[in-house]
């Protein structure tokens, strides 16, 4: 940032200090010009004709240089037929003169035609009263003064845009420098953080910078919980595993004859507690990801189809809004949809309707049989694991806490109802929609 400050500063500075340049040369040129033009002015008006027709004047310029020989101010008159008729300062030298050069206005140019000094003369052309022939009034004075003021200029001129330059790239790195120190104070902080000295960024930050240290707050925090809640399912799969463990190394260790259908039954809890962590650290990992988002309709279609083979004599309907999106990933919501699907097939009378909505930022499904239903008192205990209101079924009794728990994960909530159109259970699940 800072060289591309100075990179365009200079640009700007050098641009607008030629052009400062060039106005302020033509300035003084203009100046030394008019002055030239003045002295051309009054040698007209002094101009006089003579016996012969040569032109005389009728009195001195005013200035005492064109009397001292080579004093750097000069004039001259010529025209053709006639001798040149110079100023006392020329001595013996002459100026240039170009016959086939007409000059109707006056004209000013540089010359080098004296070694020693350069020019700057002013010239006209005119035909003074009375006489025929075309004369050549010519005024030259030494750019000495002219080319020491116009260098006196420059360096002033050069001097301030250096200054300024100097000051603005000054001022351009520290507006940087300081502009810039709330990111070396998050750094600070970052470092504190990774290093375990705190929790989370503190401190106040500019308005600029405080957004983005409410995401780093809330990433941390983020990776806090998964960090919590994947210690918490460890401790939580140790510890159901730990008891059908001991039931096989008990019954092994004493020789018991039932140990083999002790061992499948004890492996089967220990595969259900698995498959329960498994299905639950899975949704976790996947929950962080923003791009996480399903089509509501189409898993609702193939969990219907999926079902529809596993219980032929079950009618399932499907209504609602068919774009619907939740922010959820598509195995996920497959997976609870498949068991709420499932168990209202299972547990229902025949017949199973699954509809879908969208409502004030959440996707809603709802899930209804025309089963026993649940009575109130069990509604929050179906949701714990290995429950099972009916055992005369096959299950594990996992399928609720699994959606529940899948649920919880993404921000969303399930909940158990009587339905008011067939009668069994209603379950309630809504997800936060895509956006």
């Amino acid at each position: 940032m800072i060289f591309i400050a100075a990179g365009w500063i200079l640009l700007l500075l050098v641009g607008g200090g030629y052009a400062l340049d060039r106005v302020l040369v033509s300035a003084v040129t203009k100046n030394f010009d008019e002055q030239l033009k003045l002295l051309v002015n009054s040698m007209i008006v002094s101009s006089e004709l003579g016996p012969t027709g040569e032109v005389v004047l009728s009195r001195e310029l005013a200035d005492q240089r064109f009397l001292e020989p080579n004093s750097g101010a000069y004039w001259q008159i010529s025209g053709t037929g006639f001798e040149t008729f110079p100023s006392r300062s020329l001595w013996d030298r002459r100026l240039k003169v170009q016959p086939a050069h007409q000059d109707q206005d006056i004209h000013y140019y540089d010359s080098d035609e004296f070694p020693d000094q350069r020019l700057r003369i002013a010239e006209i052309d005119l035909t003074l009263p009375n006489s025929k022939v075309r004369w050549r009034f010519q005024v030259a004075q030494a750019r000495d003064t002219l080319d020491a003021q116009i260098g006196a200029l420059r360096q002033t001129l050069v001097r301030s845009f250096l200054l300024l330059g100097f000051g603005l790239i000054f001022m351009a790195a520290m507006q940087t420098w300081f502009g810039l120190s709330p990111l070396r104070k998050l750094r600070t902080e970052i470092a504190r953080l990774r290093a375990g000295q705190s929790t989370r960024i503190e401190g106040a930050m500019p308005a600029e910078v405080a957004p983005m240290v409410e995401e780093l707050n809330a990433l941390v925090e983020h990776n806090d919980r998964q960090a919590e809640e994947a210690r918490r399912h460890a401790g939580n799969l140790a510890h159901a595993l730990k008891t059908p463990l001991s039931v096989i190394m008990n019954a092994a260790a004493a020789g018991q004859a039932d140990l083999a259908p002790s061992v499948i039954r004890e492996a089967r809890t220990m595969r259900r507690q698995i498959d329960h962590h498994l299905a639950r650290a899975r949704a976790v990992g996947r929950r962080g990801s923003a791009h996480s988002r399903a089509a509501v309709w189409p898993s609702i279609e193939a969990v219907e189809r999926a079902v529809a083979r596993l219980y032929p004599n079950v009618r399932i309907d499907i209504d609602g809004t068919k774009d619907a999106v939740a922010h959820i990933e598509r195995q996920d919501l497959d997976e609870i949809l498949g068991n709420l699907v499932e168990n209202a097939a299972k547990y229902g009378g025949g017949s199973v309707f699954v509809t879908a909505s969208v409502q004030s930022g959440f996707v809603e499904i709802m899930v209804e049989d025309d089963g026993r239903g649940i009575p109130e008192a069990d509604r929050i205990r179906i949701f714990d694991r290995g429950v099972r209101l009916d055992s005369g079924k096959p299950g594990t009794g996992l399928g609720m806490a699994i959606v529940r728990d899948v649920v919880e994960i993404y921000d969303g909530t399930v909940s158990l109802e009587e339905s008011e159109d067939l009668g069994g259970l209603l379950v309630r699940m809504r997800l936060p929609a895509a956006g």
